[in-house]
Order: C-alpha cells, then structure tokens, then sequence
C-alpha cells in the first residue's frame, strides 16, 4: 500500500515553471513505476511522464524537452518539472504508482494507486 500527495500546482504565465511533487509513503520508492497524468475539462486524463522501477524515463511528445521527471529516492518524492509552460497544459495533474513494473507504464489503467492531483493553469 501507498499514499501519494502532489503539491507544486499554481497559476503561471505562459513560458513560465513550476516543479511538482509527489511525495510517498510505504515502500521504497525506487521499487515503484511512478507516472505523471493530466486531465483538462472536458478531457480524458492523458499521459505526461513515468520514471520507471529500473529509473528509465519517457515523456510525452507534447511535453518532450520542456518537462523532466526525476526523483529522489531519500525523500520518497517523485518531481516533474515543467518548464516554457504553454495554456494548453492546463489541467489537473496525478501521480500514480505501480509496485516493481517495468513495463512502458503509458496508460492510466496500469497503475494501482493514485494521488489526489494538483491544478495547474498557464495564462496567456
């Protein structure tokens, strides 16, 4: 079992930053596929990024070479940063988490426990 808390959200302007964080509880945290989502209104969630159990990483296209998953194992936290935001990446944001899986983790239905997500918005 684990807990996941985000933080981080906020209001920002376009081509601005902001870091979020998902902190854990329970297991070692280097043990977890870790996955980043978002859904806007009126949207289905969609992925954004996963640091896996082994640490590879992938983000989506949409947000590739802006954002950047990364984590720190010490601190149970999971980070994506986001940088040169864009309104189009408003949305709500989750963490989600899947014990020991190496798989590609692309998809909301493979992971087992989910935060309770962050509100980011990017004005124009």
């Amino acid at each position: 079992q684990v807990q996941l808390v985000e933080s981080g959200g906020g209001l920002v302007q376009a081509g601005g930053s902001l870091r979020l964080s998902c902190a854990a509880s329970g297991r070692t945290l280097s043990s977890y596929a870790m996955g980043w989502f978002r859904q806007a209104p009126g949207k289905e969630r969609e992925f954004v990024a996963v640091i896996r159990s082994g640490g590879s990483t992938f983000v989506a296209d949409s947000v590739k070479g802006r954002f950047t998953v990364s984590r720190d194992n010490a601190k149970k936290t999971v980070y994506l940063q986001m940088n040169s935001l864009k309104p189009e990446d408003t949305a709500v944001y989750y963490c989600a988490a899947r014990y020991i899986y190496y798989a590609l983790g692309l998809t909301d239905n493979e992971y087992d426990y989910w935060g309770q997500g962050t509100q980011v918005t990017v004005s124009s």
